[in-house]
């Protein structure tokens, strides 16, 4: 049968407003949440600046024992590492470490360049937990472990060494990547990503941006941000703490602003008040799930930079899938991320099992 003009016009109409329902907020925020190229006038930005770009890197080396139960000093030494990866985990959570290891974290190097990963997290109050997790830093020499107990309370903490670790031990990788033991990390698209930045790499800090989001004044909540130590309407733009990229020289604003910075925030807004003192603004990319665990789909997963929540079943399967040695077309890939867009969406209201992986291509 043939479609008069009318009925060819409304078609099109539809699947205009499909996809602009579908991908229409991703390209709106990747278009606003872009930073723009700064000047910096500010007197207290300018000497934090010039604080961490002359930063002495031997005062945690002089006091390694004060800041480490293990410290691992030595992996990065004679190494032209091009991404860092620091995974925040838990110390009775081997298992997934290990899991880990042997599925989206098992790449040493991406097109030529080395890629490193490393687990950081808190000491245990178990003597046997502690002793496991010794004995598996002396097999993998991947653990960068604090001297204090691993705790919700202590993320903030946990992240400053990771930045004090980060720029005094591995001070030539070019990029940091935090993330957490619950992700799926694409290590090759976040590398294939970076290689392609026609920006200097400098000032760089990517991932999820949460933009204008208000402090908790509830007193009766256990995020309350008191006015009379944050008095701002809004928190500075941040990226969600579940991954996130930066440069080395942001790794270094950070650490430098983050003795200045003493408001009780979560640490994903610490980082960004952080970010804020150095003069350094996040970049958004919609290739970064967040907290949102993301639907399967084998061509969207080689696109995309990382999924939350991932159960050990899907870690494997997609290790697998991921590593079939076939690549993706560009029509293969507008498929694969309107499947994952859909489903991911059909999740949300709970019309799926969110627990089980169901391929769609």
């Amino acid at each position: 049968c043939r479609l008069h003009t009318h009925q060819w016009c409304f078609l099109l109409f539809n699947i205009i407003l499909f996809h602009a329902l579908l991908f229409g907020a991703d390209f709106v925020e990747e278009y606003l949440l872009q930073p723009y190229p700064g000047t910096y006038n500010d007197g207290k930005v300018l000497e934090i600046r010039e604080r961490a770009r002359k930063l002495d890197l031997n005062v945690a080396k002089d006091n390694i024992s004060k800041y480490y139960t293990i410290s691992n000093p030595n992996v990065c030494s004679g190494r032209d590492i091009f991404l860092l990866s620091m995974i925040f985990s838990t110390p009775e959570n081997g298992t997934r470490r290990e899991e880990i290891r042997k599925t989206w974290a098992n790449f040493t190097e991406v097109k030529g360049f080395t890629v490193h990963t490393l687990f950081v997290l808190g000491s245990s109050q178990s003597g046997t937990i502690q002793a496991e997790v010794m004995e598996e830093s002396t097999r993998h020499s991947d653990i960068i472990q604090g001297k204090f107990i691993d705790s919700a309370s202590n993320l903030t903490l946990t992240m400053v060494l990771t930045m004090q670790w980060t720029v005094t031990f591995c001070p030539y990788a070019r990029f940091i990547l935090k993330t957490d033991e619950t992700m799926f990390v694409n290590y090759a698209a976040v590398v294939e990503y970076l290689l392609s930045l026609r920006r200097h790499p400098e000032d760089l800090y990517i991932g999820r941006v949460i933009h204008q989001e208000m402090p908790n004044r509830d007193p009766h909540s256990s995020d309350f941000v008191p006015i009379s130590q944050y008095p701002d309407k809004y928190f500075p733009d941040y990226c969600t703490g579940s991954a996130f990229v930066i440069s080395q020289d942001v790794a270094r604003k950070i650490f430098v602003a983050s003795a200045e910075v003493k408001v009780p925030v979560p640490t994903d807004v610490f980082i960004g008040l952080c970010a804020k003192k150095a003069g350094v603004t996040p970049t958004h990319s919609f290739r970064f799930s967040g907290e949102k665990h993301i639907r399967y789909n084998n061509c969207c997963y080689k696109f995309i930079f990382t999924s939350s929540e991932m159960t050990t079943e899907e870690l494997f399967l997609i290790w697998k899938d991921l590593n079939d040695g076939k690549s993706c077309t560009l029509l293969e890939t507008y498929y694969g991320l309107v499947a994952c867009k859909v489903l991911t969406y059909l999740d949300k209201f709970a019309f799926f099992n969110t627990g089980s992986i169901k391929e769609t291509n």
